[in-house]
Formats: structure tokens, C-alpha cells, sequence
């Protein structure tokens, strides 16, 4: 595989304004390790190491979609939390996995139902599901509703966490209601677009192609 230790970092430091300190970052392709950062709970993985049957990363490269688990001591003699994401390396499938210690893997908060929006000098609460997607602009996080911006005070990395299974994550910058896609195309330079149903036209970052795709079905 043709990448660059430079580039296979990029994807960690995706990750690094959201995931606790201790936290360690393996990726995976094919059938080994390909980079690793370790944090406070270190599983003192090795790049080429072979990927360990029942581990987070290989059931992302098995089936290609996202995996979370606590996982006991029999694999790396230690426990731990990794949830695991299928990501795209060169048009070669891999896993992002993410490492913490087991107390991480607490119940998450139950999903937004509303979220409560600031236009001009007034606070509105709008239902989830008539919000078409999300966007972070300038250190600000807005959202959308028939093309009606609103702003809240929640980052997007915190909305991710809490919104309904019909919202994805398209892009650093955007978070978009499946519900609203009219089609996903690609613009003159093979990067893919998603086409909302009101005309409006998100970017997907090569980050995320492979959950889009793995979500989308496509």
C-alpha cells in the first residue's frame, strides 16, 4: 500500500479535538497494522503487526461496517474499549480504531429529540427531523431547516454524539439528515457530492467515503 506515515496521520489528528488523552489509535489494512499512536492505555501494538482475530479492527475488515466492544485481556493482556471505524486508504479498505480503557464504555445519552436554535434575537426549538444537516463555519456550529439557518451552541463533535441514527457525517464540516438527500453524485473532479432535495450541495471529505458508502449502501 503506497501511503505515507505523513498521511496516515492525518486521520488521527481528525480524531484528537474530540477523543480523551489516553486514548491510542491503531489503523488497519488488510491484514496488519499500518500506523499507531499510543496514548495513556497503550496496547503497545506494532505497525505490521498482524491484525488478532476478534479484535475491534478485524471485525471492521471483516464486515466493513462500525464496531464497538469491551474486550478482555485474552489478545493484548489488558482489557479495553475500542470502537472502530471502516475508513478508505488509497481505494483500499481499513479500520480506524480507537482505544480506551473499559470505564468509556458507559450507556451514551439518549438522542437529541430538538434542538433549540438562535435566528436574529430569538431562540426557536426545532425538531430533529426537520433539520436538514448541520455545519461548522468559522467556530460556530449551525443548522438548517428549508434553508432557514439557526445557530446553537453545541459542536458538532457533540451533536454527532447525540443525534438519531438517520444523521451522518459526511465531513469535518457537515453532518447531514439521511431523509433529505435527494442523490449523491460526483463533481468534474471525482469527488463525491450529496444533493439535498432543496438544491443544496455537501461535500463528502475522503474521510468519511467509506462510511457514506458502507451506511449509504452504495
Amino acid at each position: 500500500m503506497e501511503i505515507t506515515r505523513e498521511q496516515l496521520k492525518r486521520y488521527s489528528n481528525l480524531l484528537e479535538e474530540w477523543i480523551p488523552k489516553e486514548a491510542s489509535i491503531a489503523i488497519a489494512a488488510r491484514d496488519q497494522y499500518i500506523y499507531y499512536a499510543a496514548g495513556e492505555h497503550d496496547l503497545q501494538l506494532k505497525e505490521g503487526q498482524k491484525v488478532q482475530p476478534g479484535s475491534i479492527a478485524d471485525l471492521v475488515l471483516q464486515n466493513g461496517i462500525r464496531a464497538e466492544a469491551v474486550l478482555d485481556d485474552a489478545l493484548f493482556h489488558i482489557p479495553y474499549y475500542g470502537v472502530g471505524y471502516p475508513i478508505d486508504i488509497s481505494g483500499e479498505n481499513a479500520a480506524l480504531v480507537i482505544i480506551l480503557p473499559p470505564p468509556h464504555a458507559i450507556s451514551p445519552p439518549p438522542p437529541y429529540r430538538f434542538l433549540t436554535g438562535k435566528q436574529d434575537e430569538d431562540w426557536r426549538p426545532i425538531p430533529v427531523d426537520k433539520i436538514a444537516y448541520m455545519e461548522s463555519l468559522q467556530k460556530k456550529t449551525w443548522f438548517y431547516t428549508e434553508k432557514e439557518p439557526y445557530k446553537t451552541n453545541i459542536p458538532l463533535k457533540d451533536l454527532q454524539q447525540r443525534l438519531p441514527d438517520n444523521f451522518l457525517r459526511i465531513h469535518r464540516s457537515y453532518i447531514v439528515n439521511v431523509s433529505f438527500i435527494d442523490r449523491i453524485i460526483r463533481d468534474f473532479t471525482s469527488n463525491f457530492l450529496v444533493l439535498l432535495h432543496d438544491g443544496t450541495e455537501l461535500p463528502v471529505s475522503q474521510s468519511y467515503i467509506a462510511e457514506v458508502r458502507n451506511t449509504l449502501g452504495f
